[in-house]
């Protein structure tokens, strides 16, 4: 670990950048499940879908790099390999086989609303820190999988 002071705690940094790093294993995970159902996407809603799932998946994709950026800033090492995701994450891998579009919908869905919650257990820790950046940056964060939570929810629904 570096020599790091800026006004916050070693303690606080080590548990800030651990739990970052948690939203960080989700996120990844999230991506690569999003990235694999807009491959093999199928079906009637195929053309929708491919391109929803396009979206999220590069949202996800532009979120990485941020979040383990903060890690960095707050002095500790980013996770960085799949065997760190796999143990870190809290969302299951991908189904080997791709399944039918409407439990992509659920899949991603629940990713969203799970990665939401990694982000929100973080909050009283950077409360008690004063770390506003990292405040900041899980608000985005959570405001994002909401949102995409409640537009895939809202597919699922009944018409």
């Amino acid at each position: 670990m570096q020599n790091v002071n800026i006004g916050i705690s070693d303690e606080h940094r080590a548990g800030i950048a651990d739990g970052l790093g948690h939203l960080l294993a989700d996120t990844y995970t999230l991506y690569l499940t999003t990235h694999n159902f807009h491959w093999n996407v199928t079906g009637p809603m195929f053309n929708s879908l491919h391109n929803m799932f396009e979206g999220q998946y590069t949202e996800l994709w532009n979120a990485i790099d941020p979040i383990a950026e903060r890690i960095r800033s707050l002095g500790h090492v980013a996770p960085g390999s799949y065997a760190q995701y796999s143990e870190m994450t809290s969302l299951p891998d991908a189904p080997v086989t791709p399944p039918k579009a409407m439990d992509m919908i659920g899949i991603l869905a629940t990713g969203h609303e799970t990665t939401a919650r990694t982000a929100r257990q973080l909050f009283d820790l950077v409360g008690e820190a004063h770390d506003e950046p990292t405040a900041d940056m899980l608000t985005q964060r959570i405001a994002v999988h909401e949102q995409a939570a409640w537009m895939l929810r809202s597919m699922l629904e009944a018409a």
